[in-house]
């Protein structure tokens, strides 16, 4: 017992005591570091929000924009087209046009600058809207002046139309009015006989027969009928006779030719008989005789008169 008590190394109730207060030292330790680990990993959470939020408006704001510069730029092409369509489909605007080009040239010089620029500000980019707004008030000038010159056209074209019917009226009329003037100028031939004649004594004495046999002359006799329009001089009347066979009498020696009638078509005639006519008097008892080497046929002749291309009269006798 008093070596127990004397021995130093003995164990002793103080000894578990000074043990368990390094524990506790340690623990707190570790609870400090803990602490100091999470309000690390919160401020760093924290700031990564942040530093998110930052990133995702700052991206809101260049899709922004990127999204006006884009909108400036095609308003801006759109004015360009509209502009290009405007020159290219009407020539009267060149002139205009090349009186504000410098204007133009500045507008659009000062628009390219600022649409190219992909740092655009909002300032710069409402800028070019407002230069973007001063074109297109050129462009509605342009084309108002446009419809205005337009309706110009359309009127002188309108009054062009309106001058060139009265124009082809008038000459409608007048032409008209030549051809009732031509027409009232032909002369008309009345009381149109064709008298079959046999000659004897050699000729010196005439006698009017039926019989074809007989006959020697056909004797065309008719009067002209007094016209107020056609005017005093000499007037050719020319004689048709065809036969019972519709042959038309005609020699060249004894004075048959061609005639152009009213229509253009050329027309065999057998006598050509001219006449004295004075304005508004009748021209009596017009004669012309017709002889032919052969004899005649039985039947009906028939005879025409033409004047200035148009038919006046006729008449037909009968041989038996």
């Amino acid at each position: 017992m008093s070596q127990e008590l004397n021995n130093p190394t003995s164990s002793s109730p103080l000894q578990p005591m000074q043990q368990e207060q390094p524990k506790k030292n340690n623990n707190m330790l570790f609870i400090g570091i803990i602490v100091a680990l999470l309000a690390v990993v919160i401020y760093l959470f924290v700031n990564n929000n942040k530093l998110s939020d930052r990133l995702a408006a700052a991206q809101y704001q260049f899709n922004e924009a990127d999204s006006s510069r884009r909108a400036v730029e095609a308003d801006y092409q759109a004015a360009l087209v509209r502009l290009d369509e405007l020159v290219s489909k009407n020539t009267m605007m060149d002139s205009l046009i090349n009186d504000q080009n410098s204007e133009i040239a500045k507008l659009k010089s000062q628009i390219n600058a600022i649409v190219r620029n992909g740092n655009a500000t909002k300032a710069e980019l409402g800028k070019a809207k407002k230069l973007i707004a001063q074109l297109n008030s050129r462009v509605r000038t342009y084309q108002e002046r446009i419809a205005e010159l337009e309706k110009q056209n359309a009127d002188l074209t309108d009054q062009n139309t309106v001058l060139t019917v009265e124009r082809d009226q008038a000459v409608t009329e007048n032409v008209g009015l030549q051809q009732k003037a031509r027409l009232g100028a032909v002369l008309h031939a009345s009381n149109i006989r064709l008298t079959p004649i046999d000659l004897r004594r050699g000729g010196k004495k005439e006698k009017e027969t039926g019989k074809a046999g007989r006959v020697d002359v056909m004797r065309i006799t008719f009067d002209i009928d007094e016209n107020r329009i056609a005017e005093s001089g000499t007037k050719d009347i020319y004689i048709r006779i065809t036969d019972p066979s519709g042959n038309l009498l005609s020699n060249a020696a004894y004075g048959s030719g061609v005639m152009t009638d009213a229509e253009g078509t050329d027309i065999n005639y057998t006598l050509l008989k001219q006449i004295a006519l004075e304005t508004n008097k009748p021209v009596k008892d017009v004669s012309a005789d017709w002889k032919q080497d052969s004899d005649y046929q039985k039947g009906t002749y028939n005879i025409e008169l033409y004047n200035d291309g148009y038919k006046i009269g006729g008449g037909s006798v009968t041989l038996k």
